[in-house]
């Protein structure tokens, strides 16, 4: 095994590049092929993982094996807002302290951990599982629009926060969702633009997305 690191890190600072004809095992390969399928994972990256792995002890290996599998199984989404958790009721759901009458709608789950890392915000979320983009084939219907109208329509929100990347894709869905919801007894409110223009939350810093989220403003006045 050793034999075998020695010479792939030896090909790598060459800058030879690996072939699929070339691995010195199969099982090596099939396991670098399915690394290599995660976001943003080239061949080299996915073969330094699996390498990687290949220098821990088998028990270590396999709890990473093992927690991968429990995630995938047993995974569950909030049946209220929609954001990942290991119960039916995720925990800010779940916390009588959390205002449960403001409702800020963010893109996935990386959105809420931004927010909350700002400490700035002590409503509920609703996830929506996605943005409206016509390019990539996602419409309203693919995205959990008409579980927050569902939502909203109990009569139980005060205030509804649009939180979602300031990209045209982003803006879109506002939009969309605002034509949905204005009709409805709630305050519309969107970030302060703290946050640049084109900017995703997940990438803002933490002062800057706490600001806009204390600074938010009326979407009309930010339509006009």
């Amino acid at each position: 095994m050793k034999t075998i690191y020695g010479l792939l890190l030896t090909l790598e600072k060459l800058n030879i590049g690996m072939t699929l004809d070339n691995f010195p095992s199969k099982l090596l390969e099939n396991a670098v092929n399915e690394f290599s399928k995660l976001p943003g994972i080239g061949k080299k990256t996915a073969l330094r993982l699996v390498l990687h792995l290949l220098k821990k002890e088998t028990d270590e290996v396999l709890r990473f094996s093992r927690s991968l599998t429990q995630l995938r199984e047993e995974v569950k989404h909030c049946r209220i807002c929609r954001n990942i958790s290991d119960n039916d009721k995720c925990n800010i759901c779940s916390n009588p302290s959390r205002d449960h009458r403001i409702v800020c709608v963010v893109e996935n789950i990386r959105d809420v951990m931004s927010i909350e890392n700002t400490q700035q915000y002590r409503g509920v979320y609703h996830v929506l599982g996605g943005i409206i983009s016509p390019m990539d084939g996602v419409g309203p219907s693919d995205l959990e629009i008409e579980s927050l109208l569902a939502r909203v329509a109990k009569g139980e929100t005060d205030e509804v926060i649009f939180a979602l990347s300031t990209t045209m894709e982003g803006d879109s869905t506002n939009f969309y969702i605002f034509k949905k919801l204005k009709d409805f007894p709630v305050r519309i409110t969107t970030l302060a633009r703290g946050v640049s223009i084109g900017d995703e939350i997940e990438y803002t810093d933490e002062i800057t997305l706490g600001r806009s989220i204390v600074n938010r403003m009326l979407f009309e006045n930010f339509m006009g």
